[in-house]
Protein backbone atom coordinates (compact mmCIF):
# COMPACT_ATOMS: atom_id res chain seq x y z
CA UNK A 1 0.00 0.00 0.00
CA UNK A 2 0.74 3.62 -0.82
CA UNK A 3 0.56 6.44 2.15
CA UNK A 4 0.20 10.18 0.92
CA UNK A 5 1.08 13.31 2.73
CA UNK A 6 0.41 16.66 1.34
CA UNK A 7 1.66 19.80 2.56
CA UNK A 8 2.23 23.33 1.54
CA UNK A 9 -1.42 25.05 1.51
CA UNK A 10 -1.77 28.41 3.09
CA UNK A 11 -3.67 31.58 2.89
CA UNK A 12 -2.67 33.91 -0.33
CA UNK A 13 -3.36 36.69 -1.96
CA UNK A 14 -4.93 36.93 -5.85
CA UNK A 15 -2.24 36.72 -8.19
CA UNK A 16 0.19 35.33 -5.80
CA UNK A 17 2.07 31.62 -5.84
CA UNK A 18 2.36 28.96 -3.95
CA UNK A 19 3.81 25.50 -3.93
CA UNK A 20 2.14 22.27 -2.57
CA UNK A 21 4.40 19.11 -1.86
CA UNK A 22 3.15 15.41 -2.08
CA UNK A 23 5.30 12.54 -0.30
CA UNK A 24 4.53 9.14 -0.79
CA UNK A 25 5.49 6.47 1.56
CA UNK A 26 5.12 2.60 1.26
CA UNK A 27 4.95 0.43 -1.71
CA UNK A 28 6.14 3.55 -4.05
CA UNK A 29 7.84 1.45 -7.02
CA UNK A 30 4.49 0.06 -7.86
CA UNK A 31 3.57 3.79 -8.55
CA UNK A 32 2.34 4.66 -12.33
CA UNK A 33 0.57 7.80 -11.88
CA UNK A 34 0.60 10.62 -9.76
CA UNK A 35 -2.18 13.93 -9.58
CA UNK A 36 -3.54 16.60 -8.11
CA UNK A 37 -7.32 16.79 -7.80
CA UNK A 38 -9.28 19.72 -5.27
CA UNK A 39 -12.57 20.28 -4.32
CA UNK A 40 -14.52 23.82 -3.60
CA UNK A 41 -16.68 23.55 -1.15
CA UNK A 42 -20.42 22.26 -2.63
CA UNK A 43 -18.43 21.11 -5.59
CA UNK A 44 -17.33 17.68 -6.97
CA UNK A 45 -13.80 16.73 -7.11
CA UNK A 46 -12.33 17.49 -9.75
CA UNK A 47 -8.66 17.05 -11.88
CA UNK A 48 -6.03 19.75 -11.52
CA UNK A 49 -3.01 17.92 -13.18
CA UNK A 50 -1.60 14.06 -13.32
CA UNK A 51 2.00 13.23 -14.43
CA UNK A 52 2.96 9.52 -15.65
CA UNK A 53 6.30 8.31 -17.48
CA UNK A 54 7.06 11.99 -18.46
CA UNK A 55 3.90 13.29 -19.80
CA UNK A 56 1.62 15.58 -17.67
CA UNK A 57 -1.90 16.83 -18.25
CA UNK A 58 -3.78 19.55 -16.82
CA UNK A 59 -7.33 21.05 -16.40
CA UNK A 60 -7.97 23.92 -18.64
CA UNK A 61 -8.66 26.38 -16.17
CA UNK A 62 -4.76 25.59 -14.69
CA UNK A 63 -2.93 25.40 -17.76
CA UNK A 64 -0.04 27.59 -18.09
CA UNK A 65 -0.74 28.89 -14.34
CA UNK A 66 -0.03 25.57 -12.49
CA UNK A 67 2.68 23.34 -13.17
CA UNK A 68 3.36 19.32 -11.69
CA UNK A 69 6.39 17.88 -11.43
CA UNK A 70 7.61 14.39 -9.82
CA UNK A 71 11.09 13.68 -7.68
CA UNK A 72 11.02 9.75 -8.16
CA UNK A 73 14.55 9.83 -5.94
CA UNK A 74 12.20 11.42 -3.36
CA UNK A 75 9.34 9.69 -4.01
CA UNK A 76 7.92 13.42 -4.18
CA UNK A 77 4.96 15.46 -6.69
CA UNK A 78 4.74 19.20 -6.44
CA UNK A 79 1.93 21.18 -7.84
CA UNK A 80 3.54 25.12 -8.62
CA UNK A 81 0.53 27.07 -8.50
CA UNK A 82 1.01 30.61 -9.86
CA UNK A 83 -1.23 33.72 -11.13
CA UNK A 84 -3.59 32.13 -8.08
CA UNK A 85 -7.76 33.07 -8.32
CA UNK A 86 -10.43 33.20 -6.15
CA UNK A 87 -11.90 30.39 -7.57
CA UNK A 88 -8.53 28.15 -6.78
CA UNK A 89 -9.77 28.43 -3.62
CA UNK A 90 -10.20 24.56 -3.11
CA UNK A 91 -8.75 21.68 -0.56
CA UNK A 92 -5.99 19.92 -2.93
CA UNK A 93 -5.54 16.25 -2.90
CA UNK A 94 -2.68 13.96 -3.87
CA UNK A 95 -3.84 11.00 -5.35
CA UNK A 96 -1.71 7.87 -6.85
CA UNK A 97 -2.62 5.30 -9.38
CA UNK A 98 -0.68 1.52 -9.12
CA UNK A 99 0.35 -1.19 -11.21
CA UNK A 100 -0.84 -3.52 -8.50
CA UNK A 101 -4.07 -4.37 -6.42
CA UNK A 102 -3.70 -4.21 -2.46
CA UNK A 103 -6.88 -5.69 -0.92
CA UNK A 104 -8.30 -4.63 -4.20
CA UNK A 105 -7.83 -0.96 -3.96
CA UNK A 106 -4.86 0.87 -7.09
CA UNK A 107 -5.73 3.82 -6.04
CA UNK A 108 -4.66 6.04 -2.64
CA UNK A 109 -5.75 9.61 -1.84
CA UNK A 110 -3.64 12.27 0.71
CA UNK A 111 -5.76 13.84 2.97
CA UNK A 112 -6.16 17.27 1.62
CA UNK A 113 -4.18 20.44 2.22
CA UNK A 114 -6.18 23.55 2.04
CA UNK A 115 -5.48 26.67 -0.11
CA UNK A 116 -7.12 29.91 -0.12
CA UNK A 117 -7.07 32.90 -2.46
CA UNK A 118 -8.09 36.18 -1.12
CA UNK A 119 -9.62 38.56 -3.64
Amino acid sequence: QVQLVESGGDLVQAGGSLRLSCAARGNTFSINTMGWYRQAPGKQRELVAVISSGSTNYSESVKGRFTISRDAAKNTVYLQMTSLRPEDTAIYYCNAVLSRYYYNVNEFWGRGTQVTVSS
